[in-house]
């Protein structure tokens, strides 16, 4: 398995190739995208960890693909994609949580399915993130705090919550363990 940075300099690689190939500047794409030129400027350098809601983002404006952008691989398959138990594509986006895509292999969705593994962490250590659109998660394994602006809600096995994105959201597990759940984001 590739290192975290490793990883990561190959998604800004693939981010400012895939600005060039448009031929539009930081500028343009931050004007296009509502984000600071300047953390365009961190993704494509390498030194900034890069969302994978600003990659969804991206390839939704874009039109490309997703997975492409995140792994380098495209999607091929049109009709419909199995992902088998323990088969989803591995995704190291943030050092907080675990990823994996379970809609990897599929062109054109119109959503991003995740399994994220989410381990316990001290309430001073939260990370917050907010991102255009809508998130589903679907609690399947511990307990769960999310954090959602001021608020906080803990959700259990089988509980789910609807998010707007834009929200500022954090997350942790609860009671010494991790946390298992399906995210959807729209």
């Amino acid at each position: 398995m590739k290192s975290n940075i490793t990883l990561l300099q190959e998604q800004a690689q693939r981010l400012r190739g895939l600005r060039d190939a448009l031929d539009i500047s930081i500028e343009q794409m931050s004007e296009t995208l509502r984000v600071e030129a300047d953390l365009i400027s961190r993704y494509e350098s390498g030194e900034h960890e890069i969302p994978v809601s600003f990659l969804s983002d991206v390839a939704h404006t874009y039109q490309v693909d997703l997975t492409d952008l995140i792994s380098g691989r495209p999607s091929h398959l049109q009709m419909y994609s199995l992902t088998r138990k323990g088969e989803g594509l591995s995704v190291q986006r943030r050092k907080d949580y675990d990823y994996w895509n379970l809609a990897a292999r599929f062109e054109q969705r119109l959503m991003e399915p995740f399994l994220v593994r989410v381990p316990p962490k001290e309430e001073k250590d939260l990370s917050f993130n907010h991102h255009k659109g809508q998130e589903f998660i679907y609690m399947l394994e511990g307990r769960l705090e999310i954090w959602l602006g001021d608020k906080a809600q803990i959700l259990e096995p089988g509980d789910s919550i609807v998010l707007d994105s834009q929200i500022p959201h954090a997350l942790r597990g609860l009671d010494g363990k991790d946390a298992l759940f399906l995210d959807v984001i729209i």
